[in-house]
């Protein structure tokens, strides 16, 4: 992005009283020219928190509908409408409610990562920083849907020890991490910390030193 280009944007966000989200996803020079970057949730937060009228969020649609849903009232702007998500792809609303249906003592589970319509027919929504919490909180005798990412799903179950019904979809992006590549890359830096997310395959979890 060059100077004129970026001095261009401020000038718009001046004249058109609107404030720009980021999310970690985006280029650099999306994120400094943005006044909060972080994750969808964080996101929809500082939307609350800032008085302009005009929200836009660099970021898939998902995250864009999460912001609108904490900010009714305000005007919330994608710069392209055909930024999806596999995850919010792979979990159609009619599907999932019927997926749902066939499981009426259930609770259902959905991470923040699907659509407006999806949140709308789910009992609970959580992010992957509070999911551990919230999932330990649901009363033992109640099952669990969890959806639409299987890897953080896997993931949870594991870690707390609870059986869990899944929704089989998963983050295109994570998936493509490679636990053979990963090895390789331990092995030539033995010294090294690995971070991995939960949305990354098991197998590849099971080399992180700190998953979160």
């Amino acid at each position: 992005m060059t100077y004129d280009i970026a001095n261009e944007i401020r000038r718009l966000k001046k004249e058109k009283n609107a404030v720009l989200l980021a999310h970690y996803y985006e280029d650099g020079a999306i994120q400094d020219l943005a006044y909060h970057v972080g994750d969808s949730y964080h996101l929809a937060l500082m939307g609350q928190k800032e008085k302009a009228p005009v929200i836009l969020l660099a970021g898939v649609v998902f995250m864009a509908e999460s912001v609108k849903l904490l900010n009714p009232s305000k005007t919330v702007l994608v710069p392209d409408l055909k930024a999806g998500c596999s995850l919010v792809q792979g979990s159609p609303a009619d599907k999932y409610l019927a997926w749902r249906r066939q499981y009426p003592d259930g609770i259902a589970v959905t991470y923040i990562n699907s659509s407006a319509e999806v949140k709308a027919i789910s009992d609970v929504i959580v992010t992957s920083s509070n999911a551990k919490k919230i999932v330990e909180s649901i009363p033992k005798d109640r099952p669990i849907l969890f959806g639409p990412d299987k890897n953080l799903g896997r993931y949870l179950a594991r870690e707390l020890n609870r059986e869990m019904i899944i929704w089989p979809g998963a983050c295109e992006v994570h998936v493509l991490f490679s636990a053979r590549r990963l090895a390789e890359l331990i092995a030539a830096n033995p010294d090294a910390v690995v971070i991995a997310h939960p949305e990354c395959d098991e197998n590849v979890l099971a080399h992180a030193d700190v998953i979160g």
